[in-house]
């Protein structure tokens, strides 16, 4: 039998080159170059003809019984719940992961789950020889059990030669470990190369659906970020999984991005432990860290990821840029979202940190792209800044739009539950017009419309509670009786501010001094510095003055200012972007001026 030949097609124009080339002389895309077996026509025309004379006639969409998916279970929870209960005769799937996260662990585990209820698996390590998959079965304790006679495993590449073994054997499962290193005769390329990859998954799926045997691929993630090369290996699949965390982290998430038998939105908690991955028993606890106490900068956002809350510690840091352009590193959520939240901080809460370094991070090493973690990393961010931290107790969520209003998020009621049944008392959740958000036993739930009220809110709850100075009865010789203190409203700058808090004083703030009830910042309308405007000169593109009142915000000993402007600037400061929520009443100067010019002119 001749050998097939091959040709190097374009994935973007299919035009067909004899060698491989840099660029596509049709449509000039570079590296799109990829080679490919040529079927024989002849052969191709005759089984068209077989197929359209034997094939199914078309059936009623209403007339199509449903069809029966069995499913084989793994003996894995975690992973028969992300597979949508497990493993479908004749189904093609592809776990990936970054090298080293623990993929083969993991399916080597999946095989003797299928021994151990009385099926046969083929292991075939094209990365491995066999001696080596021997020793990691025997770290993990399977030698001695049912996989030690079930699970057979075979050190082969050749992806011909593992179909004829798959067919000749029959298993219940086959594992290919790992899809780079499969490569057929029929091509010339290197073993992981686009044509490679592609001809060995095309191959294994006719086995898989032609024999009925469930087939399950490891890929690797390249520096690109996909699995085992390019999207189309993903379209051949029937079902991607995505093997998440950091190497040396604990914890490891699995997740699925396709899936043809199951749903995508339910993720599988796993711990690296010696014998191997354990599955997590409270996944909705697994991602959070123990404090001794309340810490700035750190806030717990209950998410969801399909029908399972987990409750995520978001961890920030804020610190002044020493040179250069301000840092902005994002660890487990979108750096562009951080970069946007810095932004409506700024222009929406009066938060300026385009002169600092910002350093966002999700506790754990999971990564999520939920848009309900916009109001805990905004809180994060305010705490950080100011060095208060938010209540112990306390969660938060909600997505932030860019005037700096807050919108509901999805599953409240279950994110609610978790948080309550975990021993938070006190939620932070947007206000939603539409309807209220349903009572929780033992958790308070606080309703918000805006970024500014939430940090101001959180900033509240995280302060120490100031004690009123004692102040001596007034003794009375005769007249009338003392006048009854009037009643003090909220707004009255003479009140203190409310304090929801008991937490101790922290260490830091000891030495401080007494705290100020309400600092009065008096910004005349006199130049400084040659000329230069101290109230509203552009400075980062924010006012002189925003700085100040800022850095003031940012002092522990502070809890409310009242700002003293010029008569012409009240409106433009009390409806602007740039005031702290610490800042509680803006009023007109300018009185003590006019005397002292008519103290003068009568002089």
């Amino acid at each position: 039998m001749a050998r097939p030949q091959s040709r190097f097609v374009c994935q973007t124009c299919g035009d067909v080159s004899l060698r491989w080339e840099g660029q596509c002389r049709a449509c000039g895309t570079w590296n799109s170059l990829v080679e490919t077996v040529v079927r024989e026509p002849a052969r191709r025309s005759l089984n068209a003809a077989v197929r359209a004379s034997v094939g199914p006639d078309p059936v009623a969409l209403r007339e199509i019984g449903e069809a029966d998916l069995p499913r084989q279970r793994v003996g894995i929870g975690e992973l028969d719940r992300v597979l949508g209960g497990g493993l479908v005769p004749g189904s093609l799937v592809l776990v990936g992961g970054e090298p080293g996260v623990g993929k083969s662990t993991l399916l080597l585990q999946a095989a003797a789950g299928i021994a151990a209820r009385g099926g046969s698996v083929l292991y075939a390590s094209g990365e491995e020889s066999a001696g080596q998959v021997r020793i990691r079965a025997s770290r993990l304790g399977l030698l001695d059990g049912p996989a030690g006679t079930g699970v057979r495993v075979v050190a082969e590449s050749d992806v011909g030669r593992i179909a004829e073994l798959a067919r000749t054997a029959r298993p219940d499962l086959l594992v290919v470990d790992s899809v780079q290193t499969a490569t057929a005769d029929d091509l010339d390329g290197a073993a992981g190369s686009v044509g490679q990859v592609r001809e060995s998954a095309l191959r294994l799926m006719e086995l898989a659906k032609g024999e009925g045997i469930a087939v399950v691929l490891v890929g690797h993630v390249t520096k690109e970020g996909s699995i085992a090369g390019p999207k189309t290996l993903e379209h051949v699949v029937d079902a991607v999984l995505n093997l998440e965390g950091e190497r040396y982290a604990a914890l490891r998430v699995l997740r699925a991005s396709k899936n043809r038998f199951g749903s995508t939105e339910e993720v599988g908690v796993f711990e690296m432990r010696e014998p191997g991955l354990t599955e997590v028993t409270d996944p909705g606890r697994a991602f959070l860290v123990e404090h001794d106490g309340a810490a700035p900068g750190s806030v717990v956002a209950p998410t969801l990821e399909g029908s399972r809350p987990l409750l995520v510690e978001v961890q920030a840091l804020v610190s002044p840029a020493t040179y250069g352009n301000p840092v902005r590193r994002a660890s487990g959520i979108e750096p562009n979202r951080l970069a946007l939240l810095v932004a409506v901080l700024g222009r929406r809460a009066g938060l300026g940190l385009g002169s600092h370094d910002v350093y966002a991070n999700l506790a754990g090493g999971l990564t999520l792209a939920e848009p309900g973690l916009d109001l805990p990393v905004a809180l994060a961010l305010a705490s950080s800044l100011r060095d208060r931290a938010v209540t112990v107790g306390t969660v938060a969520i909600g997505e932030i739009g860019l005037l700096g209003e807050l919108r509901a998020v999805s599953g409240l009621e279950r994110r609610l539950g978790e948080a309550a049944r975990l021993g938070f008392r006190r939620a932070i959740v947007p206000n939603d017009a539409r309807r209220a958000p349903d009572p929780v036993d033992g958790l308070h739930v606080v309703t918000v419309a805006t970024l500014r009220d939430a940090v101001g809110l959180a900033s509240d709850r995280g302060r120490r509670p100031r004690q009123a100075p004692a102040r001596p009865t007034p003794v009375t010789t005769g007249g009338p009786p003392p006048r009854a203190a009037m009643p003090r409203q909220p707004g009255d700058l003479r009140a203190p501010a409310a304090r929801l808090s008991d937490d101790p004083p922290r260490p830091d703030e000891a030495d401080l001094g007494p705290r100020a009830d309400v600092v009065v910042v008096a910004a005349g309308a006199s130049t400084r510095m040659g000329g230069i405007d101290k109230v509203g000169h552009p400075v980062g593109g924010r006012p002189l003055l925003a700085w100040t009142l800022g850095a003031l915000a940012a002092t522990p000993i502070v809890d409310r200012m009242a700002l003293v402007v010029a008569r012409d600037r009240v409106s433009a400061w009390r409806d602007g972007p740039w005031l702290p929520p610490e800042v509680c009443a803006v009023v007109a100067g300018g009185a003590a001026a006019r005397i002292g010019r008519r103290r003068r002119s009568r002089a």
